[in-house]
């Protein structure tokens, strides 16, 4: 089964030797935990956990399009949310990006994430083909 690392122009690198945010292994589509994290990695974008998840679903969007793929070929989302409550928030953002049968998703509380103004981080699994 081939394996291929996706990037798009509208998704910003990781430093070297850290991870890939897009793989793809076959029909398989992983993308890592996404935030709102401008792409020089400098500034987080959005004041609150819906505008966040906006920039967040816009770069799983992109990645996902690299792969060959759209949006409705994701299957899981992974939601990890530094207050629970901002849920609806993230409800909001997701209603438009996902149409019909919504994926399968997890939604977390944690304590923190990497920077102390980030509030979501959203990870996803996609099947490239997966819609008749």
């Amino acid at each position: 089964m081939s394996r291929k690392r996706i990037r798009s122009p509208e998704v910003g690198e990781p430093p070297k030797g850290t991870w890939s945010n897009c793989l793809v292994v076959g029909p398989h589509v992983y993308i890592a935990g996404m935030t709102s994290r401008s792409d020089k990695f400098d500034t987080i974008v959005g004041d609150n956990a819906y505008e966040q998840s906006i920039v967040i679903f816009d770069k799983i969007k992109a990645l996902i399009e690299s792969a060959g793929g759209t949006m409705a070929d994701i299957v899981k989302v992974n939601i990890f949310l530094t207050d629970v409550n901002d849920r609806q928030q993230v409800w909001e953002a997701r209603r438009e990006y996902f149409e019909g049968d919504f994926p399968v998703s997890t939604l977390l509380e944690i304590s923190n994430l990497v920077h102390p103004d980030m509030y979501v981080e959203i990870e996803a699994v996609g099947y490239l083909g997966s819609v008749d």
